[in-house]
């Protein structure tokens, strides 16, 4: 079993367009920084059974927060966070 937890915490990164994205979809007003940090804080309290790839993705479900992430696998780039039930999420 391959294990993307500990790879994607060191290596994530992000594009310009996916703060406003991330932002969008969670109904979120939240700086660069603020995005970053509450992106970090998924990941670690997410447990490594929850990372699932797909294709080209990674997909990591946090259904404590009700938010799924997607990450290209080759670049370890974000590509959005989706609501999950659409309930909102804890900052």
């Amino acid at each position: 079993m391959n294990t993307y937890k500990n790879e994607i915490l060191s290596k994530i990164c992000y594009t310009e367009l996916v703060y406003g994205r991330i932002n969008k979809k969670l109904n979120l007003e939240l700086s660069k920084d603020q995005i970053e940090s509450l992106i970090f804080k998924i990941l670690t309290e997410t447990k490594e059974s929850e990372f699932k790839k797909k294709g080209k993705n990674i997909y990591i479900t946090n259904n404590e927060r009700n938010i799924r992430l997607t990450i290209n696998s080759f670049t370890n780039r974000i590509i959005t966070a989706d609501k999950l039930n659409g309930k909102t999420t804890n900052r």
